[in-house]
């Protein structure tokens, strides 16, 4: 047994024998020890360096303004909670598990139970409860404080493995003293070394003259929270063995060489630090972006901007604007001035969709290019959604990066294999950080474009919370596509916008298409209580578009409607007849000159079979499917192909063809800057409509057809046209439900088939919407029966919607001085971005993932053979582990199965049925891309039969799902 280290840490020289003794790490292969103390003032150094270093400037002052000593109070608060987060290790519960060590203990007086004899007891005085009591009754008793104001503080030491304790839990521990002090003659030598601990880390850390301050001190929730998560960070790394060796320490060895070295050995980035540009706006704009020759500054970019510069604090800006109007640019341009007024060290741009994000990602590395930077300046980057580690722009930053950094824990992350990079040529170096590469810590990288489930976490109950807060609290937040958010998640979203608010995190949302109520609910959620004031009336009556409102905190809400840009179209939108024999007659007569047509169905069932009767009609080449049951690898080269195609005039370019169909689903929504001489769509709701119509002559270009030179929408997907009434066929009401789609027809108010009506883009976008959004009567009379059941249903699923959505969400934050104790009580685990954490925060079951690999005449199993040079055909042997190449190549094949074979009554038998290729060998730990996930084989041109289920794949036309007979 190994106790090397006692070097000469301060701590160390203020303990009796007994205390030096107590242990706080063991390794088992080595039978190394760490003990207390020194753990001790490993947490605290590095916790200082942490505030000092890496901590953003937003997130040194929420702390230092609630302290009367300012930002010296508040370092010297983190350290000395860092550096006393573990004396709960100094009790017979925690001492008793290696009796090597227990034994010295014993020897030294503190006598304690074995573990077996302890039993299941010790369960109930876990090291970070235990420590909070300690801390409480140390607090109460050697300091004088009153006792209700000790646990705001101690609670950051019960919850530094992730979760605050609850009452139940306090409750339970305080009925059994015994856990804490064994009970007898050792119990005040217990006593005595706990106070020991505490009384020297008091002294060591400088906060013995601060406690009678801080006892008239009421933290806010917020402070507790940041606090947490700081002493969690410091303890994380301080208790990595790498970095903090158990040996090898020695009398020459001191602490300031030990901590320098770790320090160095992390290598984390420093925070961004900008300055606030004081050029004009059109001087940021160009040189933040590559701007096409000739380009001009939109009016709404301009107001973004300076309404950013002019708000009285940093806020909520939320910029309502046309497709196309360049609200991600003015976003990062409002983000940067933000940043530099808050002393945000970073920014979240959130995103609907992996593919949106996907293709965010490369933009945010283009303005991080352009970013000014200090010499040598380190800028930490991620990509952040489930499936970031086969993006190839992603995973060449993250081999480039790794390369240079030393080994150290990854929380569980998998690396990725594969070839470095040269050296960007930046202002600024962007890494993506080895130690930031981990699922909980991740989010604390500067620089994340990442799904909106990154930021609706922030509002769900798990492990390890507070990480993801002191991510958010250090950064401006951008959300992308706001209207995109069904009522179940915009409860998470409006959670999280409290406590954003209530950090003062700026924020930036983005929509084309926001109701009116919707506007003011996000910027009352953002406000908190100030939300109620009247001013937030004239938020929900602003009728303007574009539009820009800014909230900030304490001052009434501003509206300001910059001019529209110029850029409009005239939509003739028409009725057209839910029948593909028709659908294939008008598209043959409106493209008879040539054209490119876009045809929008609700559900991929719909988007299959329209292709299958096209196909047959035009010919196969001249139609293309495109929806979200693809393979991952299919659905990139599917996005980049029809970039390719119907892109922008100087990416298409020659490209574009002559005559061609794309039947997608509502991934055409969104993702893709893609432009189409005509639109077919299915009828969805209003404001989603119009984001199919932006779809429409998106870009100036010359030769459309004769035809086609004006934009046509043709409305489909209306079982009876005629209908009093009309309906929206099935499949279309199990999406977006009857009562929005009824609201949508009714403020189209199409003329019968055959004649069109004007929808004016974007003078209508707004009207349109708010209509449609509105509570006010907008259909016929006749309708009023079959309106009114439908508001009835739409109400009821909205309200269990929020009643579900409530079981995981955190509380509002309370008032000050309120503890954390009982936070997330009840949580989910670590269900954060798993399956099963987005099915948390999304109103959807849990999906059903596999792999799709192919079976071969033999037997035999292989990667896809169209999966792409260097990944097609690839051999996976049963009897061995595959190669890496050949796993990751196989892992860029994930599927997502429909949400009909998710449902509860079959999901067990899907899943046992796929568990029937289950490869023991795949499982073995250095299969990171294989080991635990489904398999699903495949047969060229057959199909595979699961639960009752046909499925076939084809890289044409993706999954294609039917029920035996």
């Amino acid at each position: 047994m190994r106790c090397e280290g006692e070097g000469g840490s301060g701590l160390h020289d203020r303990l009796s024998g007994p205390a030096r003794l107590v242990w706080a790490k063991h390794d088992r292969d080595s039978d190394g020890w760490l003990p207390l103390w020194r753990h001790m003032g490993d947490s605290a150094a590095v916790a200082g360096l942490l505030w000092d270093r890496w901590l953003p400037d937003a997130v040194r002052r929420r702390v230092a303004e609630v302290l009367p000593g300012g930002e010296a109070d508040a370092r010297l608060l983190v350290t000395w909670l860092a550096g006393v987060h573990d004396v709960g290790k100094a009790t017979p519960a925690f001492a008793c598990q290696v009796d090597a060590l227990a034994d010295q203990m014993r020897a030294a007086g503190l006598e304690m139970p074995y573990r077996r004899e302890m039993g299941q007891d010790r369960r109930m005085a876990p090291h970070g409860l235990a420590g909070q009591l300690l801390l409480q009754e140390w607090l109460e008793e050697r300091c004088g404080w009153p006792g209700r104001v000790t646990a705001q503080f101690a609670v950051v030491v019960g919850g530094h493995h992730g979760v605050p304790p609850d009452y139940v839990q306090v409750g339970d521990l305080d009925a059994h003293p015994a856990l804490l002090r064994t009970p007898g003659r050792s119990r005040q030598m217990w006593r005595q070394v706990q106070e020991e601990l505490l009384e020297a880390c008091a002294d060591e850390f400088g906060v013995g003259e601060r406690l009678g301050a801080w006892q008239r001190v009421k933290l806010p929730q917020t402070v507790q929270v940041l606090l947490s998560a700081l002493v969690i960070v410091a303890d994380w790394i301080a208790s990595n063995s790498d970095l903090f060796p158990y040996a090898g320490l020695g009398r020459a060895s001191s602490d300031a060489d030990r901590v320098a070295a770790a320090w160095a050995g992390l290598d984390l980035p420093e925070p961004w630090r900008p300055q606030l540009f004081e050029g004009s706006v059109a001087e940021l704009f160009a040189a933040r972006f590559s701007l096409p020759a000739g380009a001009r500054l939109r009016p709404v970019q301009e107001a973004a901007v300076r309404m950013a510069r002019e708000m009285p604090e940093p806020g909520l800006l939320i910029v309502e604007a046309p497709m196309g109007e360049g609200k991600t640019e003015a976003a990062l341009a409002a983000a940067e001035v933000l940043a530099a007024r808050s002393g945000a060290g970073g920014v979240f741009f959130a995103l609907p969709t992996m593919a949106t994000s996907n293709a965010m990602f490369p933009r945010l590395l283009a303005w991080l290019d352009r970013l000014p930077a200090r010499d040598g300046e380190r800028l930490s980057v991620l990509l952040a959604h489930s499936k970031a580690a086969l993006n190839e722009d992603f995973a060449q930053l993250k081999a480039a990066s790794w390369q240079r950094i030393a080994a150290v824990d990854l929380d569980g992350v998998e690396e990725l294999p594969g070839p470095g990079r040269e050296e960007r040529a930046v202002p600024a170096e962007l890494v993506a950080h080895q130690w930031l590469g981990g699922r909980k810590k991740g989010m604390l990288s500067s620089f994340v474009a990442g799904t909106v489930d990154q930021l609706l976490f922030a509002g769900l109950k798990s492990r390890h919370l507070a990480l993801r807060h002191l991510a958010l609290a250090g950064k401006v937040v951008v959300i992308d596509e706001a209207h995109a958010y069904d009522a179940y998640m915009n409860c998470y979203l409006d959670r999280v916008l409290a406590w954003l608010g209530a950090y003062r995190v700026p924020v930036v949302v983005l929509s084309a298409t926001l109701p009116a109520a919707r506007r003011r609910e996000l910027a009352q959620a953002y406000a908190g209580a100030g939300g109620r004031d009247e001013g937030f009336a004239a938020v929900g009556a602003a009728d303007g578009y574009p539009l820009l409102t800014a909230v900030a905190p304490g001052h009434a809400p501003l509206l300001e409607q910059p001019a529209a840009s110029g850029r409009g179209s005239r939509v003739r939108v028409g009725a057209l007849a839910d029948d593909l024999a028709v659908l294939g007659d008008r598209l043959e007569r409106e493209l008879a000159g040539g054209g490119c047509a876009l045809v929008v169905r609700n559900t991929v069932e719909r988007v299959l079979e329209t292709a299958k009767v096209l196909r047959e009609r035009f010919g196969a080449g001249e139609v293309t499917v495109a929806h979200a049951r693809f393979v991952d690898v299919d659905r990139a080269a599917k996005d980049m192909r029809l970039l390719e195609r119907f892109g922008p005039p100087e990416r298409s370019g020659e490209c574009r063809p002559g005559r061609h169909i794309v039947v997608a689903s509502q991934v055409a929504e969104q993702s893709l800057d893609v432009d189409f001489d005509l639109l077919v769509t299915d009828l969805a709701p209003v404001d989603l409509l119009l984001q199919r119509m932006g779809r429409l002559h998106r870009h100036a270009r010359d030769g459309r057809p004769e035809r086609l030179r004006e934009p046509l929408c043709l409305v489909t997907g209306v079982a009876d046209w005629e209908g009093v009434p009309p309906e929206a066929v099935s499949g279309s009401q199990a999406v977006y439900g009857r009562y929005v789609l009824l609201r949508s027809l009714a403020v189209l108010d199409l003329p019968p088939e055959g004649e069109y009506r004007v929808v004016e883009l974007p003078l209508d976008i707004s009207p349109l919407v708010q209509r449609a959004y509105s509570d006010g009567p907008v259909e016929p009379a006749v309708w009023a029966e079959a309106m009114d059941r439908a508001r009835r249903e739409y109400d009821e699923a909205k309200a269990a919607k929020a009643k579900a959505a409530d079981t995981f969400r955190i509380a509002a934050a309370a008032r000050p001085g309120r503890s954390l104790v009982g936070w997330l009580a009840g949580n989910t685990g670590d269900a954060d971005d798993t399956r099963a954490g987005r099915a948390q925060v999304r109103d959807a079951p849990e999906c059903v993932e596999v792999i799709v690999v192919e079976q071969l005449d033999d037997g035999s199993l292989a990667t896809l053979s169209w999966a792409g040079e260097g990944r097609g055909g690839l051999p996976l042997p049963t009897d061995s582990v595959p190669t890496p190449k050949a796993a990751k190549a196989a892992a860029a094949c994930t599927l997502r199965l429909p949400a009909r074979m998710a449902k509860p009554y079959v999901v067990d038998r899907v899943i046992a049925d796929l568990e029937q290729f289950w490869v023991p060998n795949w499982q073995a730990k250095e299969s990171i891309w294989l080991s635990g996930e489904l398999i699903l084989p495949i047969r060229t041109g057959c199909q595979t039969r699961v639960a009752g289920f046909r499925l076939s794949y084809s890289p044409d036309d993706g999954l294609e799902v039917s029920r035996e007979r």
